[in-house]
Parts: C-alpha cells; structure tokens; sequence
C-alpha cells in the first residue's frame, strides 16, 4: 500500500528473493507525482542497495551525482567541510528506476487506484505492507493497535527547487529584520538541486508567508537566498506547500498480517537525511526477516523479527533528528558564535557527528577550529584550562558527584579517600564529592556524609590534603546539600528510594517546601518547612560551609537538583506553598538563594562557587527550559561562577528522554542565553563527545560520573589514546610507566 520508493523497494525485494511471490503494489497518484525533487542517500545506505539488489545500485549510479563537501554560509562567510561522502537523485528518476526494475519482475503496479483498507487485503493475502506515508490511512484506522505518537514542531518548510547544480551540501543562514530563515540545499542532477527553505513559526508569519499565495512566498524566498541562487529563481511543483513537522513514533509497526513502514512507522527531520533512505532500508530489513523464516515461520514472526531488529536502529536516527531539529529551531541562539564554531555547531548538533569524525573527514577544517578555540598545537580541547574567580583547572573534565552510601555517622572513612585519591590521581580537573549533607537529618541514607561535626570535617581534611599533595594541580569541590522529602532511605542497592523501614524510617525528620511525599503511597510525608525551620536550615549550611572552607576545599557546590530540599523549592510540582517563598518562580527561588548568599558571605572570597540545577523535571507542569535559565539568571547574579546543568530526578513519574548526551542543551541555552559558565552532565562517556561539546561552545566544563566508576583513571587514558602529553593532564610518578597505550598483540613468536 504506497507506491514510494519504499514501499516500492519492499515488493521488488521480497519478489527478488522469491519469483514465485504474488506481490500487488497499490498507488493513488499517477506515476510521475511525488513529494520532494532529490533524494539523498549516503554511501552506507548505497552498499546496502547494491547487496540487495546490484540492478538498481547500478541504475542509480549512472543516474546520480555525488559529493563529499558541506558549506556552512553564515555572515559573508563559507565554510567548508569535506570528505563525507553524498549521493542524490532525482525523485522522478529513482521512481523510474525503481518501476522498470518492478516491471522486470513481472509485478503489477496500480496507479490512480487507493488501496482497499488493510483489514480487507489481509483477508485474501499473507502480508500487507502499508508503506502509505507519514499521514498513513492505515495507522489511522488502527491507531488503538499502532498507539501512534504525532508531535508538531515549530517550524515551517517548504520543498523547491532550483535550475542550478550546488557543489556541495549548502546551509545558508539569512538573518532578516523578521528573524533567522535558513536553506537546506543539495544537487540531485548536473543541473539542479534541491532546496529546503525553513523558518520557525513566528518568523514565517512576521514575514507575511502566512498572507501570501505560495507563488509569491516562493518568489520571496528565492529573493532571500538571491546569492546562494545566482540569482535564478525558486521552482516548485504540485506537492510544494508550506508545511509544519511531523515526528511520528508508533507503540508497535505491525497488526495481525500488516505491517507499517518508512513514514507510516516513523519520521525523522530532513536535517539528518532522506527519509526515503530510512524507508529503503526498512524494505530491506523486511524483506530480509520475511526470507528469514522460511516456510517454517509464519508472517508474525518476520513482522516481529522485521521491528524488533530495525526498532532500534530508527529509534537512534529519531534520537539524532530530534537533537539536530531542535538545533535548526533554536538556531537564532548561535548565530552569534565566531564563524568556524558556528558551522563545527551545526556540523555536529545531532550529536552523532563528532570531532574525530570530522578530524577524519577533514583534518584541517578541525584543526583550523581548534586554533579558533585556544588550543595550543597538539592539545586537545580537554586538556585546555579554564579558570573560575581564583580557581585555574588544568583542563575541563570533572568528577561528577556521586553518592556512595559508605559513610558511618556521616564521617567519611577509607572508603571515601581511596575512592576520591584514585580519581584525584586518574588526571581529571576537579573531583567533586558526593553530595555532602548540612545536618544528620539531611542525608538521605545513614550512609551518607556529612560536614555538621568537627569531627567529619578533619576526616575530609584527610582527603584533600591527599590530593593536594598527591595529585598536584587536581582540585577537589565538595557539593553541600540537603536530602529534603528524598530523605531517610535505604542505600540504592537495597532499593532505590525506598524508605527505611521500621522505627529508624519514623523518626527521620523529613522536611520539605512542602508536605508531600516523594513516593505517594510509599515514602513518609515531610513536614512543611516554617519560618523558624527555614532559619535552622540556612545556619545549618552556614556551618557546613565553615567547615568546608576549613578542611581545604577549593570549591564549593550547592545542591538545587534531583528533587532535594533545595530543588524542591524551585519545582511547581514539589512546592505548593502560598507565603512569600512559593508561588511564581521568583517566589520559589527565594529560599535557595537565600541559601546561596548564607554561603557565599562565608565562603572565601577566591574560591568559587557553583550550583547544580535540574532544568526540566521531564513531567507536565514542572520546571521548563524557559524556568531554567531563569534560575541560573538568578543564581548567576547572586555571584555563582557557573551552573551545573543536570535534569529531572524531581518526582518519580518523569519521563526523560534519554540519549547521547541529552542534558547538554540544556546547558548549552544557558551558556549561549546569559553568558555565564556552564558545566555540563549526562551521558557524556567518551573523551570525542567532550571534545566535540567543548568545540561547538555546548559547554565550559564537561562532568561524567559512571565512566569514572568504570576507569578510575578516565582522563589519563584519555590523554594517552589521543597521545598528549602537556601540561592538561600529569601522570603521577609512581605511574609514568603506563602513560602509553600497552600493545594488544604480540608480535614474533
């Protein structure tokens, strides 16, 4: 059902594979319309033409054009990037190709003709293949089985094109008196190209498109982009239209005897490529299931076979195009950014593109981007210094917090100075401790630390007395806080968030903005913070932070994330107080940052101080982007020397959309938004994702926990497998030996 090149590749694939399949394509168009002009496809996508089928691969390659370079054109300015390696054709002409090679087969096309519904086919044939595009009648009419998930977005496109061949894939930025509009561009013949124009929402209607015949907004367009163009005019076709984006995400691809592909599956922005290339490979993948099986296996289980093995692969591509669409919506945020950087941000804003990519593609486009960055010859951006008020780290990765539940009446014991020596002595910039509580009452486990007694704070001198004689050039931070409603339960390994139990878990004094329970129908209910509970708290980090400065700290961090008592302020759905320190955000900021400046006044002047924020609560109602910077703002003013830009943990409904580095745009709108430094936290795993954050600007200083939990000397394996050895990074004496690669054969005998 669609007569597309995926639903068309589908049926010549399955005939190809078995001639004696009785295979029926339904199309409701005539055979030349479609949507679009080019298509393209990436070298990747060619191979796997070429081992399904050499007849068509060879079809396309005498029918295509192909390119290696991007040029990224923003203020008078082209750069170029090269060695990535592009195919394109054109629609009418891979639809040519695609219908003689079904003709070949022998198997009917019926044009102009609507297929009849699913449910009818699946009576009289084995397997229904509804390839009937992104607004697929199919999915419709069995939406309570598909469970689709549509989402708009918040820009327009249009689909034209041009009598002119680019040499290269073209962004263009415009920056107009209306806002920023941008080109998409791509030759998909010798003598013409594809162009995308895209634009968010209120840009479109302040420029009048909203009021104009396409005609007209088609001329304006092309009267835009005059210099990318050379002055010929914009072309458009039946299907050209001004048109919002469409994610679809559907709960499951088959029912009974029908199964969805390409756009009746799923979408993904055309930033990131063709979605005819996604629907292609989903015709093979399909096909290949279906052959899979045998005559031992029914329809079902190639269908199930079909979506559970290509599932998540287009769940990654949707991941990269949700990253790379949401770029292109906020690209007025970068257009300020020095030229290079700019176009190394969009070069990698899915996230998938990363710094040793581009190295590998083009060394000295990379390289010139390093220069422009500060990078000293041979030093990778990571290794370069950043300095906060007093504080100079020798290069931008540090230890994330990370709670360990191994305390004893809050000292820090053996534990804690091995765990924190080790990552001292693995080379990274600053280790921060786990988050340190103010009073007994403020942990979250029995196991955690604490800095309320004299005592526990000569057990943490014990500790940065080590690094700093141990690991010179290491700083150590300790992150005070305090458990709020989350606290008064069982370590992590005994269950997450579960309480203690028994009389221990009563008399915990859980306190709170508000009183609710952080688990309903689980956790305890906290108790409301008074006025004169409010004050116990702030003298309570007061002292803490005496503490803190006196056992030898070089930073300090205040906790307002994850759902703790301080974040539970901030949030609207954890503070539900109607006095002066709930309500709108101005109210609910008031008592961190009454917090904060307790602190600030008694924390030395030249250290610095940072605060850890939650910028979404992933869950409706709670805090947004927009709320995000307003409270860094907030804090920023107040005297913090950066934000340290973590989400959600706020309530246990959330749902987070996990990913390659996720949390970093939050912490890049900060960054970009208000200027200040930003430390950012959340999937980053690999020494190539700081380096490429680093390079776009995303981030002053990248946090990573669970990688240091695996290689407690993360950062100097860092530095010895992209072969540095400056000053960014010192191998301890005793360890010098190891600072290279070890061989991983032996050669001889």
């Amino acid at each position: 059902m669609g007569g597309g090149p995926g639903g068309l590749y589908a049926a010549l694939s399955l005939k190809r594979r078995d001639p004696r399949r009785e295979i029926t394509v339904w199309e409701r168009h005539p055979p030349g319309e479609t949507f679009g002009f080019g298509v393209v496809l990436s070298d990747q996508a060619m191979d796997g033409i070429e081992d399904a089928d050499p007849v068509v691969h060879r079809a396309l390659t005498r029918s295509a054009v192909r390119w290696d370079d991007i040029d990224v054109v923003h203020r008078g300015h082209t750069l170029t990037s090269g060695g990535h390696g592009f195919t394109a054709v054109g629609r009418h002409r891979l639809l040519e190709i695609l219908h003689g090679r079904c003709a070949d087969l022998r198997i009917p096309l019926r044009f102009r003709t609507p297929a009849p519904p699913a449910a009818a086919l699946a009576r009289s044939h084995d397997l229904v293949i509804a390839a009937d595009g992104a607004h697929s009648p199919t999915r419709q009419a069995h939406a309570d089985v598909f469970a689709p998930q549509v989402t708009d977005h918040r820009c327009r496109y249009i689909w034209l094109s041009a009598d002119l061949a680019f040499d290269a894939f073209r962004f263009e930025i415009a920056e107009t008196p209306h806002g920023v509009m941008q080109l998409h561009g791509y030759p998909y013949s010798r003598t013409r190209s594809t162009v995308i124009v895209e634009m968010r929402d209120e840009v479109w209607r302040a420029a009048g498109f909203d009021r104009l015949p396409v005609a007209a907004g088609v001329e304006r367009c092309a009267r835009v982009f005059a210099d990318a163009l050379r002055g010929r005019p914009l072309l458009a076709n039946r299907s050209s239209a001004w048109s919002v984006f469409r994610t679809v995400v559907n709960g499951r691809w088959s029912h009974g005897r029908t199964v969805l592909l390409g756009d009746a599956a799923h979408t993904a922005h055309f930033s990131i490529g063709s979605g005819t290339r996604l629907a292609v490979e989903d015709a093979v993948a399909l096909a290949g299931a279906v052959g899979a099986v045998g005559a031992r296996g029914t329809v079902q289980d190639a269908v199930r076979a079909y979506e559970d093995g290509r599932r998540p692969q287009i769940a990654s591509a949707q991941r990269a195009a949700a990253a790379s669409l949401r770029w292109f919506e906020e690209l007025g945020r970068w257009t300020g950014q020095p030229p290079r950087q700019f176009a190394f941000n969009l070069l990698t804003r899915s996230r998938r593109v990363t710094r040793d990519n581009l190295r590998l593609r083009d060394a000295a486009f990379t390289s010139a981007v390093e220069r422009d960055f500060g990078c000293p010859p041979g030093t990778p951006p990571m290794f370069t210094p950043f300095r906060l008020r007093g504080l100079t780290l020798r290069n931008r990765i540090v230890v994330s917090p990370m709670d360990m539940y191994t305390a004893v009446d809050g000292l820090p014991g053996d534990f804690h100075l091995v765990h924190l020596g080790a990552r001292a002595l693995g080379g990274a910039g600053l280790v921060m401790t786990e988050m340190v509580t103010v009073s007994p009452g403020a942990r979250i486990t029995p196991g955690c630390t604490g800095l309320y007694t004299d005592a526990q704070a000569g057990a943490w001198r014990r500790i940065t007395a080590f690094v700093h004689e141990r690991a010179p050039g290491t700083a150590i931070g300790v992150q005070l806080g305090h458990s709020g409603a989350k606290g008064g339960t069982k370590p992590m390994w005994e269950g997450m968030d579960d309480p203690l139990p028994g009389p221990e878990g009563d008399r915990w004094p859980l306190v709170a903005a508000s009183p609710l329970p952080y688990r309903p129908g689980v956790s305890r209910t906290p108790r409301e913070l008074d006025r004169a509970g409010l004050g116990a708290v702030r003298a309570d980090f007061a002292a803490a932070a005496r503490r803190a400065a006196d056992a030898g700290f070089d930073l300090l961090e205040l906790h307002c994330a994850h759902g703790y008592l301080l974040s539970g302020f901030l949030s609207p759905l954890t503070n539900r107080r109607t006095d002066a320190y709930g309500g709108p955000l101005e109210g609910r900021l008031r008592f961190p940052l009454e917090v904060f400046d307790t602190v600030r006044a008694i924390w030395p002047d030249d250290r610095p101080m940072t605060v850890r924020i939650s910028a979404t609560d992933w869950a409706d109602g709670g805090t947004t982007a927009d709320d995000a910077v307003g409270i860094a703002r907030a804090f920023a003013a107040h005297g913090a020397d950066a934000i340290d830009v973590s989400t959600g943990q706020v309530v246990p409904h959330e749902r987070p959309e996990f990913g390659r580095s996720y949390q970093t745009p939050y912490a890049d709108r900060i960054r970009h938004d208000l200027g200040v430094a930003v430390i950012a936290v959340g999937a980053i795993s690999s020494w190539d994702d700081v380096n490429s954050l680093l390079l776009a600007g995303r981030a002053d200083l990248c946090a990573l926990g669970r990688p240091h939990l695996y290689d407690p000397h993360w950062t100097l394996h860092a530095a010895a497998e992209q072969e540095y050895a400056g000053p960014g990074v010192i191998w301890p004496l005793p360890y010098r030996a190891g600072s290279r690669r070890p061989p991983t054969g032996r050669a001889g005998g």
